[in-house]
């Protein structure tokens, strides 16, 4: 009963800090539910991808595709408060100013934006929208929602392979997450697959390019900061996710 009690307080974690869903008022969430709430990213991946991957398929019958797919990412960018794409342009901001790890670290905590974070969500959401509207409407609707939770699975594993690059007290959200035990980890990845199954065929081999991604992104992180950040975790998602919609938009041209 207690383990069940719990399980749903994660769930709710989850949901409460990749949404801006007001799940707060259904239950008061303590500090131990976010901290092992890793392997209930892909969950969230759920709700977010099938917000924007509904908003897709529906959207492309009144409008053409472009402008479909920039009505998708902007749902998503509403339901979740652009909480990845401030990661990722902090990412930018740290990586791509900063000439040692202090220097890295420092900017990446500043909340203000710079040109790298500027250019390189310009870059992104180009490449993404692209993407998704090089794809027919159902297809690119199970598109975004597999390539979001899988996504979520895969950079989730950031987390176990390097340690935190900041202390718990100069975290921007004060917290630091607890790693996956294997049976978690394990958990995580069939939770983040599921949707792979919605993919046709040859399209399912883009979930390959998320791993590579997030591998690729381990090695750089332990290299030019020994360690990653909630800003890396948001960075290595929205990379893997775009890599994957690439991927399948390459499969099927």
């Amino acid at each position: 009963r207690r383990d069940q009690i719990f399980l749903m307080e994660r769930a709710i974690a989850a949901l409460s800090f990749f949404t801006r869903l007001p799940l707060w008022r259904v239950k008061e969430i303590g500090a131990d539910a976010y901290k092992r709430v890793v392997e209930l990213w892909p969950l969230a991946g759920w709700v977010t991808g099938s917000v924007a991957g509904g908003v897709y398929f529906a959207a492309s019958f009144a409008f053409g595709p472009m402008i479909a797919a920039v009505m998708a990412l902007s749902s998503r960018l509403l339901l979740t408060g652009a909480l990845h794409e401030d990661g990722l342009a902090d990412f930018a901001d740290g990586f791509g100013g900063g000439t040692d790890r202090d220097r890295i670290l420092n900017i990446m905590k500043d909340s203000h934006i710079g040109s790298y974070g500027v250019i390189t969500l310009i870059i992104y959401f180009l490449l993404a929208v692209g993407a998704i509207a090089s794809m027919p409407p159902a297809i690119g609707a199970v598109a975004i929602l597999a390539s979001d939770s899988w996504s979520k699975a895969v950079s989730s594993w950031i987390i176990n392979f390097l340690p935190y690059a900041r202390s718990a007290t100069t975290a921007k959200n004060r917290l630091v997450y607890s790693r996956m035990s294997p049976s978690a980890a394990t958990v995580g990845i069939i939770i983040g697959a599921i949707p792979l199954i919605l993919l046709p065929g040859p399209a399912a081999v883009a979930a390959v390019a998320p791993i590579v991604v997030t591998g690729l992104m381990i090695i750089y992180l332990r290299h030019k900061i020994g360690g990653y950040t909630g800003d890396c975790c948001g960075a290595t998602f929205l990379l893997s996710e775009l890599a994957m919609l690439l991927a399948v938009s390459a499969m099927l041209f």
